[in-house]
Order: C-alpha cells, then structure tokens, then sequence
C-alpha cells in the first residue's frame, strides 16, 4: 500500500482519520521526547532545575516558529502542486523548500548561541536559575538546524499525503531522546545542559531518516543533491503562503514570551508548575494540531484538483472531530491536573501551580480547537493571511494588553492563567463570523493563477 494519500478521491471521513491518525501518533512521540527533558531534570535534578528548562520553552517556540510557519507555507505549495498533478512544480517546491530551510536555520543558530545570555535576562528569568537556563537553551541552540529541518521535511512528506514515514521516525527519535536523557542526567549527572544535548541527538535522526526517505521515494517530490537549490519565483509563492503563519508563530511566540516574563517574577515554583502544565497542554492539544493539519493538506489537494464541495465536506467534518476530543480532553486535564503535574515534580507548591493554571485552561479547549481547525482550512485555502491577523490581534495583542494592564491592578498569577481561555474564545468568535460572511473558496484561479493547471 502506498505510504501516500490521494485526498481527491475516496471517502472524505476514512481519509482525513487515515491521515490524522500517524499525525497525532507522529506528535504523541514528538510531544513526548519534548516532555521527556522535563520529566527526567524535575525529578532527578528538583524543582529549580526543571524551572530552568520551562524558562526558555516559550523562547524556543518563538525562535523557530517563523520559519515553521513558513514550512507551512510550502507544504500548502507542494500540497496544491501534488493535487495539480505538477510534477515539474513540485519538484520545484520541494527543493526550494529545503534549501531554504538550511540557509535559514544555520543563520538561526548562530544568533540563538551568541545572545542566549542577553535574551533570557530581558525575561527576567530569575537568578537562582540563571546558570542552567542559559547551559539548556544556548546547548539547545546548536540544535536548531535539525528542529527546522525535521519540521521541513515533515511538512513535505505530509503534503504528498505520507504521515506514517514521519510517525515511525518520531517513535524511534523518542526512544534515543529518552534512554539519552536518563543515561545523561540520571547516570552520569551531567547536569540540565545534558537533557538538550539528547534533544539535538533524537532530533538529527529523525530528520536525517526523513531526508533518507525523501532520497528514495519515486515521483516528483524526490530529494536530489544535484537539485538543491532555490528558485526565485517558487520561493515568493511560498513566502507568500508562508510569510502569514511565519509571522503568525512569531507573533504568538513573542507575546507568549511576554508571558513567561510576567510568570518569571512570580517565583521557581510558579516557573515549575507554569512549565510542567504547558507539557501536560501540549499532549491535550495533539488531537488538535493533528487534525488542523490534515486539513490544511486535504484543503490544499482537493483545491489543486478544483474540486470546492468536497473541501467544504472535509472542513465540517474535521472541525467536529476535533473540537469534540479536545473538550473530552480537557475534562480529563481538569480532573486529574494534580495527578499529571506531579509526574514532573512532587513539590507541593509546584503542583499547586500547575494544577491551577490547568483548572483555569482546560474546560475551554474547544475554542482553541475551533480556531487551530478554521486557521488549518484558511492556510490551505490561500488565506494564511485571515488567521494571521486574527490571532495576532487576540492571541498577541489582547493578550499581552490583559495582562499588562489587568496586573497593574491585581498582581495575581491567575491573571496570566485567564488571558487564554479568553483570548481563545475571542478568536473562535472572530473566525466563526469570517467563515460565515466570506466566501473564502471562491476567487482562488483569480488570485493564485501561479497554482492553477
């Protein structure tokens, strides 16, 4: 059976699951071999050494987040091309999309190596866990090549409809990352900088097996060396797709950051218990993101093949789908919030921490189901620019303005807690009255004629 799926054709609800299904396996494992470093510092290194590691999580996300979206951005290209039947294009796009991703994440890396001592005091991380939060993230960020390549080659391998490949190099680099993590910091004590250095080990390999299998798969989107290079005119289509949800993950990242700062002058124990819930948030959300991209592909195909009824069937379907196991999710986080931070660390104030951000967040999952879905399906529609600057207004700037100002009034952390649940809610609200007022399928060979047949 061909590892790809052909989202043209067959049963619309058998394939987005068939597809959505290793996508939310494939993040199960990445989620875990991300959650591994703070399982294993929190409990063999204590609270303050798992505070160091949550410190920079934000950071990281902001850093690599532009050029994550912009793989976004490409995998719509490539996905619009697959579905066109375009094997020149394709082929295009799919190199285009790599040596970009080289070029960007080597300048990436030289930056984050160079200021991580300047960037984590302007978040005012705390000074008791300085030393360690700068020994993470500066280890950390040597790399960041392989984070943006694996995240590349994920996105181009998910386009042409493989997401089985990606899944079984995700569950083997989780498996190095945490006997790495274990044998690094458990056995021989090497500290919080360690549990980064087995990150970048479990990262290389799954991005070098992905680089492997894209070297020998048949068709268009086949890596070869010898093609290596950037076309001027593939590049701006997918900038252009791509620049939107860029700026987007920056914007987020950045205003999340800002959080984190807020969060970083409560205490360590606030700092622990705020990094071990956003682990335990980042499982709750797979079925999310793994069902908004699986629309962006199925959105991107089927808009290739101009084939419009059955992309607006696919994107009803998969918004209920997701919506629903993300509120069941999110019961669950309610009730057993205690439970599940302790995992990370058993200090009562941490646990009091976590599972009272938990309590705060996890009944509203739903809205941040409905606007990641809405956000999928607007991406592989061409509109990458309608959720960018809807979230840029609520989750960026309402955000931050909440907290900001609602602080001056009430230094209590429950204030940063609250600003998401709220701003999730509002950019549900937002994009729910896009979809219903706009007619955001329509005009697409008019204002895209580069990806037409």
């Amino acid at each position: 059976m061909s590892a790809n799926i052909d989202f043209t054709t067959g049963s619309i609800e058998k394939g987005i699951v068939r597809f959505a299904i290793p996508l939310f396996l494939g993040n199960l494992f990445q989620q875990l071999y991300n959650a591994a470093d703070s399982l294993i510092v929190g409990n063999f290194l204590g609270p303050l050494a798992l505070a160091s590691v949550s410190s920079s999580s934000s950071l990281i996300f902001m850093m690599v987040g532009f050029f994550n979206g912009v793989a976004v951005g490409a995998g719509v290209v490539i996905s619009r091309y697959f579905g066109a039947r375009d094997s020149e294009k394709l082929k295009k796009a799919v190199h285009t999309d790599i040596a970009f991703g080289l070029i960007s994440s080597i300048v990436l890396t030289v930056f984050a190596v160079i200021f991580t001592p300047s960037i984590l005091r302007l978040m005012q991380t705390p000074e008791d866990i300085m030393p360690n939060s700068i020994a993470y993230f500066r280890i950390y960020s040597y790399g960041l090549v392989f984070n943006i390549m694996y995240n590349i080659l994920m996105g181009i391998m998910n386009a042409v409809g493989d997401s089985r490949h990606p899944l079984y190099y995700l569950i083997l680099s989780s498996m190095i990352n945490v006997v790495l993590d274990i044998l690094f910091v458990g056995v021989f004590g090497w500290g919080v900088g360690s549990a980064a250095l087995a990150t970048i080990i479990s990262q290389a390999t799954s991005s070098i097996l992905c680089l492997i299998k894209l070297s020998r798969v048949n068709g268009a989107h086949r890596f070869e060396i010898r093609s290596l290079k950037i076309d001027r005119r593939t590049l701006k289509e997918i900038i252009r797709y791509g620049l939107p949800s860029g700026i987007q993950n920056s914007v987020i990242g950045f205003a999340n950051t800002i959080v984190q700062t807020n969060i970083n002058t409560f205490s360590s124990s606030a700092v622990a218990g705020s990094g071990a819930y956003s682990k335990i948030e980042g499982f709750a959300f797979l079925p999310i993101t793994s069902f908004s991209m699986a629309l962006t592909t199925f959105i991107g195909q089927n808009l290739g093949a101009k084939d419009l009824e059955r992309a607006k069937k696919g994107a009803r379907f998969g918004i209920l789908c997701s919506i629903t196991l993300a509120e069941l999710i999110g019961i669950c986080v309610f009730i057993f919030s205690p439970l599940l931070v302790s995992l990370f660390n058993s200090d009562p104030a941490v646990v009091r921490y976590g599972t009272n951000q938990a309590r705060i967040e996890g009944l509203f999952y739903l809205f941040l189901a409905l606007s990641h879905c809405i956000a999928g399906i607007l991406r592989g529609a061409g509109r990458a620019s309608v959720p960018m600057f809807i979230m840029f207004g609520s989750w960026c700037l309402l955000r931050v303005v909440y907290i900001t100002v609602t602080l001056l009034f009430v230094h209590n952390i429950e204030v940063v807690y609250s600003a998401y649940p709220l701003t999730w809610s509002v950019s549900s609200i937002l994009f729910l009255v896009y979809l219903k007022y706009s007619n955001w399928l329509t005009g697409f060979d008019k204002k895209h004629g580069t990806l037409s047949k």
